[in-house]
């Protein structure tokens, strides 16, 4: 026995360490010492970050609040906030929007979300909240008719129902988004397309107008999560390129918009550029975090928020000579498209652009931060 106790102590000791797994603790049975679980880097990414920007965002309130300077994020907070994964969210959710409810469950969902963002469902074409299968179906609920006259008046209609960021003339090719907030024209529509001759010293803003007797002019529209999703022609034009510029998905709301520079030209969006009666005309629809879907209904081939497309980069599509392949084109002058005619549609609510040529006398009969609805008039001659 002593001798099998001897061959036994001799033999090549094997250790065995078991884990106690309880709650999120791990416990190891031979020593009895706590061993921690491995970090995970993108919940204490967002967690950190979101601690971070949202301190910076009260500090930039705070300034102002105080008659302070308006206050920018810095490149490493943009930087930052672009590392956050909301093209991957928007996607997410996109998916959760197009799961059908339960029956019984669709009334107090849509009207929790009626009552958070002051929907007015007595517009919808169906009031009925159990008609609507998934929250996508809700968020793209179409209006009855008579609810949005197109104004006959004006050469020009808001696009969207939402709220007046900024409008005015385009000066030294930039672009307000917000009032002291501007972008570059360039980097938001994308190298000139359009064979000119011109100075070598012009200006990209002047490489757009067709009239030295015309100016550039520029309005932004921004589209609350509880607004009508769907935007439509302003004017009766022809769109002759669809440039696509797949990108960041961060919030387009005012206050983000006050805060980052040039957030109109990292976000992804769509630019429609053609020409109206009087000369340069372009639409662009601006995606957001929970916006990465831009529908165009005259164009099934777009497709936004794709994980196969690459930042900083952009894709064009002509409409000039596709008549036979694209609803609504007209000939070889690009798909034409009338004052009040629907045009596409977001996800949830986003940003519409648009950038014109018109003579120098054109007048906004609009003021910043009014509410305006589609087919109301935003100008005159």
């Amino acid at each position: 026995m002593a001798a099998a106790a001897r061959r036994v102590s001799g033999a090549p000791r094997v250790s065995c360490r078991v884990l106690f797994v309880r709650g999120s603790q791990c416990r190891s049975l031979s020593t009895g010492r706590r061993v921690l679980p491995s970090p995970r880097p993108l919940p204490l990414l967002v967690v950190t970050g979101s601690g971070y920007l949202g301190y910076q965002y009260y500090k930039r309130w705070g300034q102002q609040d105080n008659g302070g300077p308006p206050y920018l994020a810095t490149p490493t907070e943009v930087a930052l906030y672009r590392s956050f994964p909301t093209r991957l969210l928007s996607r997410t959710w996109g998916r959760l929007n197009g799961l059908d409810l339960p029956t019984w469950l669709r009334k107090p969902i849509y009207s929790l979300y009626i009552w958070t963002f002051g929907v007015n469902m007595q517009e919808a074409a169906v009031e009925d909240l159990h008609h609507y299968k998934n929250l996508g179906e809700f968020f793209r609920r179409r209006l009855k008719p008579a609810v949005r006259p197109v104004c006959s008046a004006s050469c020009l209609t808001s696009p969207a129902d939402g709220k007046i960021l900024h409008f005015g003339r385009v000066k030294n090719s930039e672009v307000e988004q917000v009032k002291g907030v501007t972008y570059s024209l360039e980097n938001f529509l994308g190298p000139q397309m359009r064979q000119i001759s011109v100075s070598p010293s012009s200006s990209f803003r002047d490489l757009l107008l067709t009239s030295p007797d015309s100016d550039l002019f520029h309005i932004v529209v921004y589209l609350a999560p509880g607004d009508y999703h769907c935007f439509h022609s302003p004017t009766d034009w022809k769109v002759e390129l669809r440039r696509h510029f797949p990108g960041s998905l961060m919030s387009v709301n005012p206050g983000v918009a006050r805060w980052i520079k040039e957030l109109f030209c990292l976000n992804e969006r769509v630019v429609l550029s053609g020409q109206w009666q009087h000369g340069f005309f372009s639409l662009t629809a601006v995606g957001a975090t929970n916006v990465g879907s831009i529908r165009l209904y005259f164009d099934q081939e777009l497709q936004t928020n794709s994980p196969c497309y690459r930042k900083g980069s952009f894709l064009d599509r002509s409409y000039v000579t596709m008549s036979s392949q694209v609803k609504g084109a007209a000939g070889e002058g690009g798909v034409a498209l009338q004052k009040g005619e629907p045009v596409g549609e977001f996800n949830l609510g986003s940003t519409i652009v648009l950038l014109f040529e018109a003579p120098k006398d054109f007048s906004f009969n609009l003021h910043p931060g009014q509410r305006i609805r589609v087919g109301e008039g935003l100008g005159s001659l």
